[in-house]
């Protein structure tokens, strides 16, 4: 692997500083059926709890559920705008979510590692409602805030 140049390593280092731990960044979403069907059409997920009306409204749900990691890709969306570089995530699904359902990521930052530069932030995910339906953490690396600046 190359190595990377002084100003990129600069700009790695002015990320890092500039988060702080406690720090919070929000992304709020309404899921679509749109959305899952482009969702499960990349990993191929045609799982009737998610695509086949008929069959959801004849389930104990009664209507489309919204695909487990849709929700947790929120996360993508703020790392992205962070330019952070994910090293691990956990997930705990705590609720379901369907269609139509307005989702609110909140990830906070709860650790810095100087040494190795590293980030642990935690994210919970809630609904309209205001119910809990996923909880996240994840680690990895700062590369350019782009929400900060």
């Amino acid at each position: 692997m190359p190595e990377a140049t002084p100003e990129f390593k600069r700009q790695l280092q002015e990320a890092f500083d500039a988060m702080a731990v406690g720090q919070t960044f929000t992304f709020r979403r309404t899921f679509t059926g749109g959305h899952v069907a482009l969702f499960c059409g990349v990993p191929g997920d045609y799982n009737p709890y998610h695509q086949d009306e008929t069959f959801a409204k004849a389930s104990w749900y009664g209507r489309l559920t919204i695909p487990g990691l849709l929700t947790g890709s929120m996360l993508t969306h703020i790392s992205g705008m962070l330019g952070f570089l994910a090293t691990e995530m956990s997930f705990e699904y705590v609720a379901l979510v369907f269609v139509g359902d307005t989702i609110t990521c909140t990830v906070t930052a709860i650790e810095k590692d100087e040494v190795k530069r590293r980030i642990t932030a935690n994210a919970r995910f809630l609904n309209q409602d205001g119910v809990e339906v996923l909880r996240a953490s994840f680690g990895g690396f700062s590369g350019q805030l782009r929400l900060v600046r």
